[in-house]
């Protein structure tokens, strides 16, 4: 019989990350470490959620999944490979992510990766803080590869201020970036696929300047996703 598990987060050292998870939420963190994301609830090769109570603890989510996946699912499908579906994460921005984009599903295979339909829900937020998500009314894909070549492709981007309580959707092919200064909850498809269109010149850990996807991004985004809205619908429980 399964009970309500709780799991040790996985810690993801990022460029653009900090330390405001430690601040928020008490958690214990890598000493010396900028942390990006705490993967809260996985299941991928390498990096599946340990429980961490109860008579199942120390065994990982992708154990459950292979002994318990009917109890644990219901009626919801795997994810391919029979993983568990969902990859939930908190992120923290002290900088702007990459300007990026994830595959849809009819084209992620040619891609050679994973399609990655999202949700963003704002936990905190800095003052001005603001989303890049989908395109300005009227920029054509023509403008968006000019821009790219002269570095000026973050003008195309929708730009949304947010506060604290906001949430934003992102299908696959929806073109976006996290500002800075943003604690975000995010639910996600089991996917870890991003195609980058530009990183702000800026260098990764390693100092060397991060990998761009600018072929696999053009294939990708939805170039008629103009101006989309924060989610409004509200919640009854």
């Amino acid at each position: 019989m399964l009970y309500p598990f709780t799991f040790q987060p996985i810690f993801k050292d990022r460029i653009w990350g900090g330390r405001e998870l430690e601040r928020l939420y008490g958690k214990s963190l890598p000493a010396g470490k900028v942390i990006g994301e705490a993967w809260e609830i996985t299941d991928r090769d390498g990096d599946s959620s340990v429980i961490t109570n109860g008579p199942l603890a120390g065994k990982t989510l992708g154990w459950l999944m292979a002994n318990h996946g009917v109890e644990l699912l219901g009626t919801a499908r795997p994810a391919t490979g029979g993983n568990f579906p969902i990859l939930c994460k908190i992120l923290d921005a002290r900088e702007k992510l990459s300007l990026q984009v994830h595959p849809p599903a009819a084209k992620a295979a040619d891609l050679k990766g994973e399609p990655k339909t999202e949700m963003w829900y704002i936990a905190d937020a800095g003052p001005g803080a603001e989303l890049y998500v989908g395109l300005k009314p009227g920029v054509t894909r023509a403008e968006f590869e000019q821009k790219i070549s002269d570095g000026t492709v973050s003008d195309c981007f929708h730009r949304i201020p947010v506060q604290a309580g906001d949430t934003m959707f992102l299908p696959s092919g929806r073109v976006h970036a996290i500002g800075d200064r943003l604690v975000i909850f995010e639910i996600q498809q089991n996917s870890d696929t991003t195609y980058r269109v530009f990183d702000w010149n800026r260098v990764g850990l390693d100092g060397k300047p991060r990998e761009l996807h600018v072929a696999q991004s053009l294939a990708s985004i939805d170039f008629n996703d103009f101006a989309p809205e924060l989610v409004t619908t509200q919640f009854v429980a």
